[in-house]
């Protein structure tokens, strides 16, 4: 049976923040994980989760500067000192939670950027990333993001991500596979679980093309939570969708994964 973590940067929005993690723990989920929790201070996140008696299994690193509408800074040429800032600052947030997985985003290179520097700089921060996450018991995950959603992405696809790893060549680095975006970009998503399944860490859905819960699109998620089952993967699966109306009744798809 596939073990489902709630996304509270996306869904139980109803709520402020802070209450969704009681209003998924009510909703019967075991876990959640999110997105961007800075707004609050790194104890009141793991106070929430304490409360809510949640495990907080993944969150992401900053985003880098939201006016600009940055989607991580790993690749981004210069911004290395600043990578490692925010590095740590998702450390203390994540130490705080007990969370052990964190998502370091890619970024957007400049439409003139040298690609080949780019991807020299990015190997070279997850390499220094794995290595601080290691020390802290914690892993790096890496996702490919379509276009659709981050246009001009720097990691937008299974084999770069696979690509990556192998050159970063750390033992807590791991590909973060959201069938949402892996569908818009590649398709083929049971025979790619399958063949990846060792480099996976962490799996994500949300149905496409509109990204709301499963049901709402052209996924078959029963077939694909099935296949996930009988290969073995022992993770989370994390609800990074947007309910296509309010969280608690959209989650009728949910109700034979959940507690």
């Amino acid at each position: 049976m596939p073990k489902l973590a709630a996304n509270l940067s996306t869904m139980f929005k109803e709520h402020p923040f802070l209450a969704r993690f009681g209003a998924a723990a009510r909703a019967g989920f075991r876990a959640v994980e999110y997105q961007y929790p800075y707004e609050h201070s790194a104890e009141e996140v793991a106070k929430a989760a304490r409360d809510a008696k949640l495990p907080v299994v993944l969150h992401n690193m900053p985003r880098g500067d939201i006016d600009k509408s940055e989607h991580g800074t790993a690749c981004l040429p210069g911004r290395e000192a600043g990578f490692r800032d925010d590095l740590e600052l998702a450390i203390t947030y994540a130490r705080a939670a007990g969370c052990k997985s964190l998502h370091v985003m890619a970024g957007v290179p400049r439409y003139d950027a040298d690609l080949p520097e780019c991807h020299r700089v990015y190997v070279t921060n997850l390499k220094h990333a794995a290595a601080r996450l290691k020390r802290e018991g914690m892993r790096l995950l890496i996702e490919p993001l379509s276009e659709k959603t981050v246009a001009g992405c720097f990691l937008k696809s299974s084999a770069q991500a696979i690509r990556v790893l192998d050159e970063v060549g750390a033992d807590n680095a791991f590909l973060q596979y959201d069938f949402f975006h892996m569908q818009l970009m590649e398709g083929n998503l049971s025979a790619t679980v399958e063949r990846l399944l060792a480099r996976i860490g962490h799996v994500q859905l949300a149905d496409a093309p509109d990204r709301h819960e499963p049901g709402t699109g052209e996924i078959n998620y029963a077939f694909l939570l099935a296949k996930l089952d009988e290969l073995g993967y022992a993770g989370w699966v994390g609800c990074e969708y947007t309910p296509k109306g309010e969280t608690v009744e959209g989650l009728k798809w949910a109700t034979r994964y959940l507690s």
